[in-house]
């Protein structure tokens, strides 16, 4: 065991905190039955502040610290489009999907799209997310996790999955999202300052004890890991099984910013249940818009938490600066270096005690992700499917039951599956990949239900239908098609066929479900324009100083 034992205080104290303050915040007012707005939208009672750390809590996890750490060590700083072009993502969704989500009042995303479409199309797409939760979401979630166990304190791969998994279910489980929320807001802390304490002194043993200059010396040793929009051939990284692929398959230069990842992005924050679930449950639109600014700001920081460590840990194994450090980054197996063995190695470093806030700091990623995953699936399994094809006149008490054992179901099969992903290297980008042979669909169904009045819902259909299918289909015939752009293509096909389905089917006419645009409705506080402002700025600024 790796953990002297004030770090094991540390980290066990941490523990407590998080199930005390989840078992607490679940409590109800006596004679108050926990129902499902209580359950899966944390009473509707979320201020704005809550709303934004949740968010990040729930985004940033083990495919962030370990895959997205791996991804910096292989590919650079240009692995961090995917959280600065998220802070303006966050932007969009705020002005543009919030109001309409919040007016309607909706659970869940497959329920706006029955409010939007039919039920074929909310039955459709929820069985879609509840497969890509399950069986890519928290598989992936479980296995980094442990991943980072085994590395650290030797734990087997399928304890520390199973592990990891009772943790998240110990407080998540009865409190649902109220539960996960606020713990959401602790974990945070833990993941910003042990995640910092991590990057600061990975800098000082690359810089001989200053953090500054070592932060230099990654950008004059590496120059070409500090480039944002990357051309075809200029980096050539690991493959995981010893040979070599192209980078500008994973991020294809200028396509980066205005091609696909719009629609990866756009899926994700203003799509993905277990995102907007978290601003559905805020007091009102003004608090989760300033929500969504907070989140945006953390964003913006996030790559100086989980991208510079990569780099860094790069530097040291090229520079030959710690030969144990090296050993750590093979593979027991195959010897090989293992990019997303990166971070887990790097908390080798840090002093007694900041080793155990650390450790906490990625527990804490890894465990507000799997809580805030399942108690989604629980959401649209319950909201979705249970509720509309199995008991319609379920009880608010049945509906939580159910929520529950969803929950736990979820868990036990990614528990399962998870020791499969044991080949991968660079899991963040398989993530991201497979992620991305439905967010076409989903960026469609959704773009052109809210901004064209004439989309039909046997268009629509016909989008979550074929998303999978043409995604598969041009991967086989163009491997060499980056997948980013390979969305891009997906989307316009899609495009093309929901305009020409709906113009045929509806004769010109609007759906008489057509949602009715009022620009008041996309007013803003002045605080969320001023805030709006720095964030595009600052990520401008960025792009300019990094390109």
């Amino acid at each position: 065991m790796l953990l002297e034992p004030l770090d094991l205080a540390v980290f066990v104290g941490y523990c407590l905190l998080i199930v005390g303050m989840g078992l607490f915040v679940s409590r109800e007012k006596k004679g108050h039955i926990k129902d499902s707005a209580d359950y899966f939208l944390a009473s509707k009672a979320l201020p704005w502040w809550a709303v934004g750390a949740s968010l990040i809590a729930s985004n940033i996890s083990a495919e962030q610290f370990i895959g997205m750490s791996g991804s910096g060590f292989a590919l650079g700083l240009a692995i961090s489009t995917y959280e600065w072009m998220a802070a303006v993502t966050l932007l969009v969704v705020a002005i543009f999907f919030l109001p309409i989500y919040i007016k309607k009042g909706i659970y869940t995303m497959p329920g706006f799209l029955a409010d939007r479409y039919d039920s074929r199309v909310r039955t459709t797409m929820a069985v879609f997310w509840l497969l890509l939760y399950v069986f890519v979401n928290l598989t992936s979630v479980l296995y980094l996790g442990a991943l980072s166990l085994n590395t650290i304190m030797d734990i087997p791969l399928g304890y520390g999955i199973a592990g990891l998994a009772a943790f998240a279910m110990l407080y998540s489980i009865y409190g649902g999202l109220k539960a996960v929320a606020w713990t959401d807001v602790i974990q945070v802390v833990f993941l910003i300052a042990g995640g910092l304490a991590t990057t600061y002194i990975a800098l000082q043993m690359v810089g001989s004890g200053d953090a500054w200059d070592g932060l230099n010396l990654l950008r004059r040793e590496v120059p070409g890991h500090f480039s944002m929009i990357l051309s075809k051939g200029e980096m050539m990284i690991p493959d995981g099984s010893g040979g070599t692929r192209d980078a500008y398959l994973d991020l294809p230069g200028i396509s980066v910013l205005v091609g696909g990842m719009w629609i990866t992005n756009l899926s994700y924050w203003g799509f993905n249940q277990y995102i907007t679930q978290r601003a559905l449950a805020a007091k009102n639109l003004d608090e989760a818009q300033k929500g969504m600014i907070f989140a945006g700001f953390l964003k913006l920081l996030m790559p100086l938490i989980v991208v510079i460590p990569g780099i860094a840990a790069y530097v040291i194994v090229e520079n030959g600066i710690d030969t144990g450090f090296i050993e750590s980054m093979k593979d027991p197996v195959t010897g090989l270096i293992k990019s997303d063995r990166a971070y887990p190695t790097l908390l080798h470093l840090l002093p007694v005690g900041l080793k155990g806030l650390a450790f906490a700091a990625l527990t804490a990623a890894i465990v507000s992700s799997l809580a805030s995953m399942a108690n989604s699936t629980s959401t649209i399994f319950t909201m979705d499917i249970f509720n509309k094809h199995f008991d319609r006149n379920a009880s608010q008490t049945k509906q939580v039951r159910v929520g529950r054992i969803t929950a736990v179901v979820a868990f036990v099969i990614a528990s399962v599956v998870a020791p499969a992903l044991g080949q991968l290297d660079q899991a963040f980008q398989f993530i991201q990949e497979y992620t991305g042979f439905i967010s076409p669909g989903v960026f469609a169904i959704f773009f052109f239900g809210v901004f064209w009045k004439k989309t039909t819902s046997n268009a629509a259909l016909t989008g979550a239908a074929l998303s999978i299918p043409l995604s598969v289909v041009l991967k086989i015939i163009f491997p060499a098609l980056p997948f980013i752009d390979r969305m891009g293509v997906v989307f316009l096909i899609l495009a093309a066929l929901m305009i020409i389905i709906s113009l045929v089917e509806g004769k010109g006419k609007d759906h008489p479900n057509s949602i009715t645009i009022d620009k008041e409705l996309f007013r803003t506080s002045t605080a969320f324009k001023i805030g709006a402002i720095l964030i595009a700025g600052i990520t401008a600024a960025l792009y300019i100083v990094f390109w």
